[in-house]
C-alpha cells in the first residue's frame, strides 16, 4: 500500500468528511491508535514509519498525546498538522488544561481549526514533573469540562457549526469499579457531556466487565456518550509496572504470569497480544463502538492485536 504524505489538493488542509462522533455512530466498530510525539529526530523518523505501517490497517483515526509543561506540545502539533494535511489517518488532537492560559488554549485550537482539524480530546492533564498538586494557570482552565466548553466557543467564533466538530473526553472504567469513586466519576463525566463533549475514550483497563458496568451506570445516570475502550498489548512485566505507575491500574495476575513464563521476547509478545485480543473481542461482542489501541509508538504488537481480534480493513 502506497502512503503519500502530500495532499494533491494543495497546501491547505481540508476538514475531514466525517468527525469521530459520526464514525462512532456507524454500525461497524471503529479502529484507532494512540501515538505520542517524538522527542528526537531519530524518534521522528521511527514514528512516521510506524504511522505508515499502522495506516495499512485502515484505522478511523489516530490520537496524538500532548505533553505537560510544553515538553512535547510543539512536536505534537506538528504531528497533528502533518496527519491533517496527508489525509491518510484522521488526527484526534489532544489538548490539556495544564500550564496554559485561556488565550493560549484558544490560539492552539484556532491553529488546529485552520489546519482542518475537527476532532479534539479534551483532558485536564497531569501536573508537571516536580509539582505535587495540580494547579491551573492563573488565567487558565481548571477542569476538562471547562476545556470542552472553551473549544466549542473558539469554534463558534470562527463560524464552525456544532455538528462540524467533535470533542472527546476521558473515562475511567477501573476507577469506576471502586465504589468510593463511582458517583464522583459519573458526575464528572456528565459535566463533560453537558459542556459539549461527544464521546469518551477510556484509560487502560483489563476487564470487560468494568467497561460494561461504566456504560450501564452512565446510561442510568443520563450520560449517553459513546464510550470507546482503550486497550494495550503488554509485552513485558516491566512495561506493566511502568503503566501501573502512570495510571494506577495494575495488570491482572493471569497476564503477569503469562509474561513471566515467556522464555523469549516473541513468546511474551504473543502472550500480551492474545490477552488484549481476547479483551477486544469481548468488548466488541458487548457492544463497544470500537477499539482504541495504545501503541507506545510501535506497530508490531498493535497490528498483531488488530489481526488477532479481527479488526481493521
Amino acid at each position: 500500500m502506497h502512503i503519500s504524505w502530500c495532499d494533491p489538493r494543495g497546501p491547505l488542509a481540508l476538514a475531514p468528511e466525517m468527525t469521530i462522533r459520526d464514525r462512532l455512530a456507524a454500525p461497524a466498530p471503529t479502529l484507532s491508535f494512540e501515538l505520542f510525539p517524538p522527542r528526537t529526530p531519530e524518534a521522528q523518523d521511527a514514528l512516521w514509519d510506524t504511522i505508515a505501517r499502522l495506516a495499512e490497517a485502515g484505522p478511523d483515526f489516530a490520537s496524538i498525546t500532548y505533553g505537560a509543561s510544553g515538553t512535547t506540545r510543539r512536536s505534537s502539533r506538528d504531528v497533528v498538522r502533518r496527519l491533517a494535511h496527508a489525509h491518510t489517518i484522521s488526527p484526534l488532537a489532544h489538548l490539556t488544561c495544564v500550564d496554559q492560559s485561556r488565550d493560549e488554549v484558544a490560539q492552539v485550537v484556532g491553529e488546529f481549526l485552520d489546519e482542518g482539524v475537527r476532532d479534539f480530546l479534551a483532558l485536564r492533564g497531569d501536573p508537571p514533573v516536580g509539582q505535587p498538586d495540580w494547579r491551573p494557570h492563573p488565567d487558565g482552565l481548571r477542569y476538562a469540562s471547562e476545556l470542552v466548553a472553551h473549544i466549542r466557543d473558539v469554534a463558534v467564533a470562527r463560524g464552525i457549526a456544532r455538528d462540524e466538530l467533535s470533542i472527546g473526553v476521558a473515562a475511567f472504567p477501573a476507577a469506576h469499579a471502586q465504589e468510593q469513586w463511582r458517583q464522583q466519576g459519573l458526575d464528572v463525566l456528565r459535566a463533560k457531556q453537558d459542556a459539549g463533549a461527544d464521546f469518551a475514550v477510556t484509560q487502560v483497563f483489563y476487564d470487560a466487565a468494568q467497561w460494561r458496568a461504566l456504560v450501564d451506570d452512565a446510561r442510568a445516570d443520563g450520560i449517553d456518550l459513546p464510550i470507546l475502550p482503550g486497550i494495550i498489548p503488554l509485552l513485558s512485566t516491566g512495561r506493566a509496572a511502568r503503566l501501573e505507575q502512570l495510571t494506577g491500574v495494575p495488570a491482572p495476575d493471569v497476564l503477569l504470569a503469562s509474561l513471566e513464563a515467556a522464555e523469549t521476547e516473541e513468546a511474551a509478545r504473543d502472550a500480551g497480544v492474545d490477552f488484549a485480543a481476547s479483551l477486544a473481542r469481548e468488548l466488541i461482542d458487548a457492544g463497544a463502538p470500537g477499539i482504541h489501541v495504545y501503541t507506545f509508538n510501535r506497530h508490531e504488537a498493535a497490528l498483531a492485536l488488530v489481526a488477532a481480534a479481527g479488526l481493521g480493513r
